[in-house]
């Protein structure tokens, strides 16, 4: 399972193994720290807290039949988190990444959790081994090719500038000396976007051809 803000650099290896889901742990999905609002949908006879892995549901690769196992309860543990206004407040936007981190403990599926599964600009700077860029965050930087986050740089990549507009299908490089995971993201975005047949015709309402 991918998002569409995940480009694949590299193919690819079944990294599951044994019945094991292969996921990406990220620093923000903190079971233990929300011991507390997780009890109401992981109970304590289910075990304990730490049977919750600090993930989501993508990027995961997971075998087709424990699938289909954990996509029926984490549609309802979703439901029902959603439902939970403490739930829904202290999650937020990673709601959907809570429930299906407790869908898989509670099938029993764990992950085996891959630091190089894949990389997040502006903060990893190098791709090395890593398969996926993921541009979840904004990449502002000055024309010396210093980071500017938190302001908006002299050159930017955000997908947030997007929300109501197409993407250009020339994107600008990044000036010298800014990290080649961004360079990197720039130049696949601009390869994916020559690449899509009739894009005149998809785009042409949006007057940047």
């Amino acid at each position: 399972m991918a998002e569409p803000d995940h480009i694949i650099v590299k193919p690819i290896s079944n990294l599951s193994r044994d019945g094991h889901g292969a996921a990406f742990p990220f620093f923000y999905i903190e079971p233990q720290k929300y011991e507390s609002v997780l009890r109401k949908f992981f109970s304590k006879e289910k075990g304990p807290i730490t049977n919750i892995d600090p993930t989501g549901n993508s990027p995961m690769i997971v075998g087709k039949e424990s699938l289909k196992k954990i996509a029926p309860t984490w549609m309802n543990v979703s439901l029902a988190m959603k439902r939970d206004p403490v739930a829904d407040k202290e999650f937020g936007w990673v709601l959907e990444m809570y429930a299906y981190a407790v869908a898989s403990a509670l099938h029993n599926v764990g992950n085996i959790l891959y630091k190089d599964f894949m990389i997040q600009p502006p903060w990893d700077t190098e791709i090395g081994n890593k398969f996926i860029i993921h541009f979840t965050y904004g990449c502002d930087y000055d024309m010396k090719g210093k980071l500017a986050y938190g302001k908006i740089g002299e050159w930017r990549f955000d997908k947030r500038s997007y929300t109501t507009a197409w993407t250009p299908k020339n994107l600008p490089l990044p000036p010298p000396g800014v990290p080649e995971s961004v360079v990197t993201l720039v130049k696949m975005v601009n390869e994916a976007k020559a690449n899509i047949p009739n894009l005149k015709g998809l785009t042409s309402s949006r007057n940047w051809l």
